[in-house]
């Protein structure tokens, strides 16, 4: 049942790296409440100074400014450290294709300083985000691990990389590794600004305004949008998982299917808003659909996600419609 009732052993340390970024932020807060030590890594370029400063307000927490491409600041990071979550990365499939060499770096360079850092520390567990980009263009549904296409983008190659070396380290090296194939996370301090924004806050910003978003596509596209809260069970599950099932990645979704042109017009429902989309090209390395097969982590991480897509855009749209100010850009 969720995740408030997993416990760890007294005066364990969890380092969260990307902390202050939406994900990470929520793992942050999500741990301190259950009260263990955290510490953070972020070095802003995605992240926001305010995901940091609000929780700094508890003695549990420790925050390192510094970039995952840097390894000495990687290895000071896992000092003492029982649990690393990364997160820290740079997501969005478009801004990859742009951007190639820079998301070698940080996605792939700045993955392996961290399981370099955490296997000289002793670190228990290291548990990483991937992504369900890594299924490409595989056109079976639900997305199965061990099934996989060809990867359509450089943000996929990426993650698949990290999944590689997360074999290895195990393996090679006995780092237990988790690697968490993220399918369309939303949910509370999730960025609405930007071109490279997620779909659910960018809509819901927009119709808050009054704007018309646009939908890239004919909105027929499927997603297996999966709340923020099950994303924290499973890290918080992968922590306390077996050696056995170390050294592999596993799909972390509800197992759901949300067309996108559904989610809109739940949107309009909910915000009591009539405003007509403007309909746009696809998006370059986008899939058409994607929707998951969740039973190993069930299986093998004793995930069970406990928030519907229902019940996670509704709490979403109350969040965003109390702290949409507080994402504003400065």
């Amino acid at each position: 049942m969720g995740y408030e009732t997993i416990r760890f052993p007294e005066g364990s340390t969890f380092l969260v790296t990307g902390s202050a970024g939406f994900i990470g932020s929520n793992l942050v807060e999500a741990i301190l409440n259950l009260g263990y030590r955290v510490r953070g890594l972020d070095n802003f370029s995605t992240g926001k100074k305010e995901n940091v400063d609000s929780l700094l307000v508890n003695p549990n927490y420790e925050f390192i400014e510094g970039d995952i491409r840097d390894l000495g600041t990687c290895m000071k990071a896992c000092e003492g450290v029982d649990y690393v979550l990364h997160q820290a990365a740079w997501g969005s499939v478009p801004r990859s294709i742009e951007m190639p060499l820079l998301y070698e770096e940080i996605n792939i360079k700045g993955t392996l300083h961290m399981m370099e850092a955490a296997r000289q520390n002793g670190v228990k567990k290291f548990v990483y985000a991937s992504s369900s980009s890594v299924y490409g263009d595989e056109p079976n549904l639900p997305k199965k691990e061990g099934k996989e296409g060809n990867v359509l983008s450089p943000y996929a190659l990426t993650k698949m990389v990290d999944e590689e070396y997360g074999k290895l380290y195990t393996k090679l090296y006995g780092l237990d590794t988790y690697g968490l194939r993220y399918f369309n996370v939303f949910g509370r301090r999730q960025d609405p600004n930007g071109a490279y924004a997620a779909v659910i806050p960018k809509f819901i910003k927009q119709l808050l305004n009054n704007e018309r978003p646009t939908i890239n596509g004919d909105g027929k596209q499927s997603r297996d949008f999966t709340y923020i809260e099950n994303v924290i069970e499973a890290n918080l599950k992968a922590c306390n998982a077996s050696s056995e099932a170390a050294g592999q990645a596993y799909n972390i979704a509800y197992g759901g299917r949300e067309f996108l042109i559904d989610i809109y017009n739940h949107l309009l429902n909910a915000l009591g808003k009539d405003i007509q989309p403007v309909f746009g090209p696809d998006r370059k390395g986008d899939i058409k659909h994607s929707n998951a097969d969740i039973s190993k982590a069930q299986q093998m991480l004793g995930y069970e996600p406990e928030w519907s897509f229902e019940r996670g855009i509704d709490s979403a749209i109350d969040w965003y419609k109390e702290n949409l100010g507080y994402l504003e850009p400065v």
